[in-house]
């Protein structure tokens, strides 16, 4: 229960007043719900003891110490003369009318207590996959290493509906039931302690079965799973594109579009939700009327003298009929909040996630590159496994310079040091001579542009991937950057132009075409420090032409650091540095490296092979 406690006061506090409409309405229903039994009590008395309802000739006064016999002498006397005028079978239609009215203001309010706990459920189900995302977003990305995606997205889904369904749903059994539960038993107690002793010992065995026993009824929605594979979809996109949101500084508009598309899953199931507790309302009120109509027509019978004992059995149904729901809840929730709670927990996994990347509090804000970036004496490891040792390198603005070897060896992991997607435990990077991890990291990451091996698209249109990370682009600055890219005109072919979706993860278009349109989204963004991880590497000999053409556009007036695995498309380079096992073993020009016959002139002999 500890623990149940600890998740309210984590998510709950935002929704106050709801709780408050939720505790008023559960209270009115309770007050109607007994003003129902406190009517049916003297009713059936009466009914079934004709002589002694027409005796009653004297209101007496009111006495709250005697209360019981204060309401036996109010409803006897003013029933007695209802049926003293107008007959037995008259008085009995009128005052189960009345009845079944009061039920329907009771099943009302019983209605609005539930609805009002909608909003706080739902809410909260929003509220923690808006902060898993958002987690997501800030994360490292040496975090999604070591977890698996799947099981990111399963957290996110399957664990979050558990917390909904187990914890949230529960809210029910603190706000209504332990009300209902004392206004019911001080009631009883009032009324008849013999019965209130039966209840008290076979009502919460008779719960207990049926809350184990019992199935919960589920509403399905088809938009509402269309909206929920919606969001799963954008959840996995967003981690295999995470790269890119970082890059770009699209966390917050990413956010956005996922906070939109979860919002409107949140109203559409809210809706869903709401009708669905109609349900139980309703069936009691139809069933309360129905037992209305058996308790006129049993009244009848008796008052016909047929022998039916009816006080005994249509008070034995209404007290069980009250209390069995109240108790089934307390049932259900004693093995539904431990599930939720283990859901809760491996959320919390990822909630509770230490960010290593982290920016100091007074940042030091650039605007612009303007001299080098330097690796002085970097050294990294994954784990106890060392990626690098020693490295220093020193990379002029305006200058190109490649980082070739073999696979593992260290590079794409170089050039992650820049961006700060992974932090150096020995040595510094510095740009313009400031440490990176003194920086802003948005600003940082607004000097880099990245252009990778794998395309990484979104499932939007070529206009939306263009100006990914970039706010207010004119259509003139889209297609400048697309025919800088060698896109344009492919993207012009397609049915609608740049309003085209291009699928998921640019699906339905070729590697080349994909890549190209990568190149368009850098070109937009303009950054002076361009990052190329083995770009051209995946690609036909036609489409390799295209990129690189790009890339040479692309390439001009900016600092680049290329990862490359086809030695041809970095022959050009100002400067190429081997790195093997961690370490930067040859450096200089495409012919230098050529005449030390080394390592470099070991890759170039095997690829002309």
């Amino acid at each position: 229960m500890k623990e149940f406690l600890q998740v309210l006061r984590r998510f709950v506090p935002p929704y106050k007043k709801y709780l408050a409409l939720s505790v008023i309405f559960n209270i009115l229903s309770a007050v109607l719900n007994i003003f129902s039994f406190m009517t049916i009590m003297p009713i059936l008395q009466i009914l079934f003891k004709t002589g002694d309802a027409t005796s009653v000739t004297t209101l007496a006064a009111w006495d709250w110490g005697n209360l019981k016999e204060s309401l036996t002498n109010f409803g006897e006397y003013y029933v007695g003369r209802l049926i003293a005028e107008f007959g037995p079978s008259y008085t009995l239609l009128v005052i189960g009318l009345f009845l079944a009215f009061a039920t329907f203001l009771k099943t009302g309010a019983y209605f609005l207590s539930s609805a009002t706990i909608i909003p706080i459920r739902t809410g909260v189900v929003r509220d923690i996959r808006n902060q898993l995302y958002r987690k997501i977003t800030s994360l490292p990305l040496g975090f999604f290493s070591e977890e698996r995606k799947g099981d990111i997205i399963a957290r996110m889904s399957g664990d979050v509906q558990e917390i909904e369904s187990s914890i949230m749903s529960s809210l029910d059994m603190l706000f209504k039931n332990p009300i209902l539960i004392i206004f019911y038993f001080a009631t009883l107690v009032i009324i008849s302690w013999q019965l209130t002793l039966f209840t008290l010992i076979f009502v919460p065995l008779m719960g207990w079965i049926m809350g184990i026993v019992g199935r919960k009824l589920k509403q399905k929605s088809i938009k509402a799973q269309s909206l929920w594979s919606d969001t799963m979809s954008q959840v996995e996109e967003t981690l295999g594109g995470l790269r890119i949101i970082k890059a770009f500084c699209a966390e917050e508009k990413m956010n956005r579009r996922f906070d939109k598309i979860n919002s409107e899953y949140r109203d559409n199931i809210l809706r869903v939700n709401t009708r669905q507790q109609m349900a139980h309302p309703m069936s009691e009120f139809l069933g309360t009327l129905m037992i209305v109509i058996v308790m006129w027509f049993g009244g009848m019978l008796v008052l016909d003298g047929k022998g039916l004992s009816g006080p005994t059995f249509i008070y034995y149904m209404v007290i069980l009929y009250s209390i069995i729901n109240a108790l089934k809840e307390f049932s259900k929730a004693g093995y539904n909040i431990p599930k939720g709670l283990a859901s809760m927990e491996r959320v919390d996994k990822i909630l509770k996630a230490e960010n290593d990347i982290k920016e100091r509090p007074d940042p030091v804000h650039v605007s612009g590159f303007n001299h080098s970036i330097e690796f002085r004496d970097v050294s990294f490891r994954y784990g106890e496994k060392w990626v690098l040792r020693h490295v220093n390198l020193t990379i002029e603005k305006g200058k190109t310079v490649a980082i070739v070897g073999q696979s593992g060896g260290g590079k794409s992991t170089l050039v992650d040091l820049i961006p700060r997607y992974y932090d150096v435990q020995e040595g510094e990077v510095l740009i313009d001579g400031v440490n990176v991890k003194d920086m802003a990291i948005h600003d940082l990451r607004q000097l880099i542009g990245n252009v990778n091996q794998e395309a990484i698209l979104f499932n939007d249109s070529f206009r939306g991937n263009i100006t990914f990370g970039v706010d207010n682009a004119t259509q003139q600055q889209i297609e400048a950057a697309a025919k800088v890219a060698n896109a344009h005109d492919f993207i012009m072919e397609t049915e609608h132009g740049y309003d085209t979706n291009i699928g998921d993860r640019g699906s339905r278009l070729s590697g080349g075409q994909r890549q190209r349109v990568s190149i368009a989204r850098a070109i937009l963004k303009n950054p002076p420090i361009l990052i190329l991880d083995e770009a051209t590497s995946a690609l036909d000999t036609e489409s390799e032409r295209l990129v690189q053409q790009a890339l040479e556009h692309l390439m001009k007036t900016r600092t680049t650091v290329a990862i490359a695995h086809r030695l041809s498309t970095i022959r050009n380079a100002d400067e190429i540095c081997v790195v093997h096992e961690g370490e930067i073993v040859e450096r200089g020009t495409h012919d230098e490296l050529l005449a030390m016959d080394g390592y470099y002139k070991k890759l170039n002999d095997m690829q002309k092979t």
